[in-house]
């Protein structure tokens, strides 16, 4: 298989596709939660995002995870706006597949998403996970807040650690502030619970042979 050298570097800013001033149509209410996707969200939620490799299985594992009042898919780090699935799948939009997870601090809490997010992936491919091939499948985390960016970077050292002691690769994830967050089409949003047989690249920790997050 011949792999583009296009699809494993991120685009100069001035050679990404131009894109276009209006938003994806959605739905704004998530099929599984019933909860709106869209913000305004609840005073009291927060918001993080998250890149993980192909969007469908990602996503999945969020919404099943305790106390998340929605996630959505969709485009960010790149500098194509509102781009298509298509689009993205070029290489020259810079952005990567990432899910939108909208949770309520009191009830549960970033640092129990990292760890989710840590061990859902394997966070040391650079430009792929699993099968996937692209800059839109790498791993990142673009937080909103400074005490998220903070408790992220710490998690990575933590985490990097932990590999480092099983005779595993470097940490790639790319970690910063979150810029501008486009929603995926429709049919993208909550992909596996509309079809349950849909593919996913997720593989659980237990069976990829990396270390969990903690002991």
């Amino acid at each position: 298989m011949i792999i583009s050298s296009k699809k494993l570097a991120l685009p100069d800013p001035a050679d990404a596709l131009p894109g276009r001033d209006t938003p994806m149509p959605v739905t704004n209410r998530h099929f599984v939660t019933g909860n709106p996707i869209l913000p305004p969200f609840p005073p009291s939620m927060e918001q993080a995002i998250f890149g993980l490799g192909c969007f469908w299985g990602a996503e999945r594992k969020f919404w099943e995870y305790p106390h998340i009042y929605s996630t959505a898919v969709g485009y960010s780090g790149g500098y194509t706006p509102n781009p298509t699935y298509e689009e993205v799948c070029t290489g020259l939009t810079g952005h990567a597949e990432v899910v939108k997870v909208v949770y309520d601090p009191a009830l549960t809490s970033f640092g129990k998403l990292l760890r989710l997010f840590w061990e859902t992936h394997d966070p040391t491919l650079g430009m792929r996970q699993g099968p996937d091939i692209g800059t839109q499948y790498r791993s990142c985390v673009y937080t909103c807040t400074q005490e998220q960016l903070d408790e992220a970077l710490a998690s990575r050292a933590h985490y990097q650690h932990r590999l480092t002691e099983a005779g595993l690769g470097e940490i790639t994830t790319e970690i910063r502030p979150a810029g501008a967050f486009y929603y995926a089409e429709d049919y993208h949003q909550q992909y596996l619970a509309k079809r349950p047989g849909g593919y996913s690249c997720i593989i659980p920790i237990e069976l990829s042979g990396r270390p969990k997050y903690t002991d």
